[in-house]
């Protein structure tokens, strides 16, 4: 069965043995967009005969004179009796009509739906993807690069204006909210700690200083 090779990976398996809903069916995915194909009901005539049976046991004890048992196991062994060789003919049906759905790679060797097939060079997108659609994606990855490049060029010169040496408090000591170094707090307005500045040199005062510890100025 060299067909189910090409299906090994893809595929589940929603077959029933016992039951009134016993019957086979696949279902079969693209290898790429994942999208899904499913395959016929086939009923299993053994199964549904078998779930006849069991049911029947609610209301009769025994069958001929035997225990419920043994009419249980004598229904399950109906069900499982053809089963495995049902299922494997009906899987082989599947496959065939599955081929009609997808197309195999012939690089990757993938099974991929006809939306995801480049049927011009007879492999699937993922080895050979659509130019058009390619040309789009690298137009919009190059303004996205170009734009993102002068952004951080600006925050470059932004940050020529920035003064790093100033203490910015991140926390506010009131309510714990993000300052994001702001002089007030954005939650509930309190005034956060900004260090004093020599109103001769300005430069940096700490706050227990009497005298400018630069140029010695008297606060």
């Amino acid at each position: 069965m060299t067909t189910e090779i090409y299906f090994s990976d893809n595929y589940r398996d929603l077959c029933e043995q016992h039951g009134t809903g016993a019957g086979f069916q696949f279902e079969f995915s693209c290898a790429r967009c994942q999208d899904t194909w499913r395959s016929p009901f086939e009923p299993y005539t053994g199964g549904r005969v078998a779930g006849w049976v069991s049911r029947g046991m609610s209301t009769a004890w025994g069958l001929f004179g035997q225990s419920a048992n043994t009419v249980s196991n004598a229904a399950d062994g109906l069900a499982g009796a053809g089963y495995g060789t049902a299922r494997d003919a009906s899987f082989q049906r599947a496959i065939s009509q599955a081929q009609g759905h997808f197309n195999r790679c012939a690089r990757c060797t993938g099974q991929v739906c006809d939306r995801c097939w480049n049927a011009e060079q007879g492999i699937c997108l993922n080895c050979a993807p659509d130019t058009a659609a390619e040309a789009v994606a690298a137009r919009r990855r190059g303004l996205n690069d170009t734009a993102s490049e002068r952004a951080y060029a600006a925050g470059q010169q932004d940050g020529q204006r920035f003064d790093v040496r100033t203490p910015r408090q991140l926390v506010c000591p009131r309510c714990r909210a993000e300052t994001r170094g702001g002089a007030f707090c954005p939650d509930c307005g309190h005034q956060q700690a900004q260090p004093d500045a020599c109103a001769s040199c300005q430069a940096e005062v700490p706050a227990s200083s009497a005298f400018c510890p630069s140029c010695g100025t008297r606060r």
